[in-house]
């Protein structure tokens, strides 16, 4: 099978060589920065991810492509949806009671239209559509922003393939879009990338894993994947981008949701970043503020993984937040999401004074003034590392933080 490179590489090659024989795509001109930004699930850390909110919202943050997951409605409709099942991002229990843990595929586009997909992230966006793929081009293509199309869970979605393949032989905006190389295959399954470049061949593909496999697997993934995708909290550093990239394929790293680690990933020379927040990934890169609303309540600590257990009273996994101004600032009603939008909130009334801390609990407690607690009955920190967004309580997103 024949290997095609991505623009980026052409676009840097060229411009380092002072050529101007590439096409003016929008993707062409914002690949000239070195590496590919992605907003990973439409840019789900703003907004409900993969909606018409957090579509709409990608060109003021300037991404270069948006990653979307693909899975089947019943009826063979190509429609966006990451989780095998609706309960995480619809209220599908609400709606279809007794049906919440069935299989996305075992509903049909219409009943998927029934759902609300946003009040799930807040109840501000309420009233979200479960959209198809085919609902992607209006609002990539106005704007040169490339897709990054995930076949997600193919052993689940039988035929997923062709489905993408019959959508996009239906509207020739597709047929401009791989034209103008703005359109990308990922997943984490071999096989259907294969039956996917067999029936879409040139779109380039970009293979994922959780980590980085030997070099034999490497070697052999470079004789048909353009790109190679892994967690950057698995990665050996340079090493594993250097392994990647003996290869001939691309470097890919994901999910990069706060400054330092964005910095990190490009100090590696990675050349693809997904992140939930594509405007600060943009930001860090120019040298910009990632995060322009802030104002001095970050994240100090996040303790997941205490003692014990997560959810004791009193003591289990929390937020440590803090105030690093020298004037009080009020936080009743600031949340603070992980990167699947487990949130956490902080009631009424509280303050931070300089220099104090604000300990946010999942579990339960007896609130104090330097302590609030949740009690959610289900712990969400992830123990192996994640991210929180911190909002006020008008939407104002205040501090991005990562901790492994």
């Amino acid at each position: 099978m024949k290997r095609r490179r991505v623009l980026l590489a052409t676009t840097v090659a060229l411009a380092i060589a002072g050529s101007t024989g590439v096409a003016t795509t929008a993707f062409a001109e914002e690949s000239a920065r070195g590496f590919v930004n992605v907003a990973h699930r439409g840019g789900g850390g703003y907004a409900p991810e993969m909606t018409d909110a957090a579509f709409s919202l990608l060109p003021s943050q300037h991404p270069d492509v948006t990653e979307v997951d693909v899975q089947l409605s019943a009826d063979g409709v190509p429609v966006l949806m990451h989780d095998a099942t609706l309960q995480r991002t619809t209220d599908v229990a609400d709606v279809f009671p007794g049906r919440a843990a069935d299989l996305v595929n075992t509903f049909t586009l219409a009943e998927l239209k029934q759902l609300d997909a946003g009040s799930w992230y807040h109840d501000r966006f309420a009233g979200e559509e479960v959209l198809t793929l085919d609902d992607v081009l209006d609002y990539v293509q106005p704007h040169g922003i490339g897709v990054f199309i995930e076949l997600k869970d193919p052993a689940a979605n039988p035929g997923v393939e062709q489905a993408i393949a019959d959508v996009m032989n239906a509207d020739p905006r597709w047929a401009d879009m791989i034209a103008d190389d703005l359109v990308t295959f990922t997943s984490f399954d071999q096989a259907s990338l294969k039956r996917m470049t067999a029936l879409q061949p040139e779109p380039p593909l970009v293979w994922v894993n959780s980590t980085v496999p030997s070099d034999t697997v490497l070697a052999e993934a470079a004789t048909w994947a353009d790109e190679f995708g892994t967690h950057y909290r698995t990665l050996n550093g340079a090493t594993d981008i250097a392994r990647i990239k003996a290869t001939g394929m691309r470097a890919m790293l994901y999910t990069l949701n706060s400054p330092d680690v964005m910095q990190e990933g490009l100090d590696l020379g990675a050349d693809t970043l997904i992140t939930d927040f594509s405007g600060a990934l943009s930001a860090v890169e120019s040298g910009g503020n990632p995060v322009p609303q802030a104002n001095g309540i970050v994240v100090k600590d996040v303790v997941a993984d205490p003692p014990g257990s997560d959810l004791q009273p009193e003591t289990g996994e929390h937020v440590v937040l803090t105030n690093v101004t020298s004037e009080r600032i009020w936080v009743s009603g600031y949340y603070l999401n992980d990167a699947v939008i487990n949130t956490l909130v902080v009631g009424s009334p509280y303050y931070i004074d300089p220099g104090a801390e604000l300990r946010v609990y999942t579990g339960p407690g007896t609130n104090s003034p330097t302590k609030y607690y949740n009690d959610l009955g289900r712990n969400v920190l992830n123990n192996n590392g994640d991210s929180i967004a911190v909002f006020t309580s008008w939407h104002a997103l205040v501090d991005l933080y990562a901790y492994t």
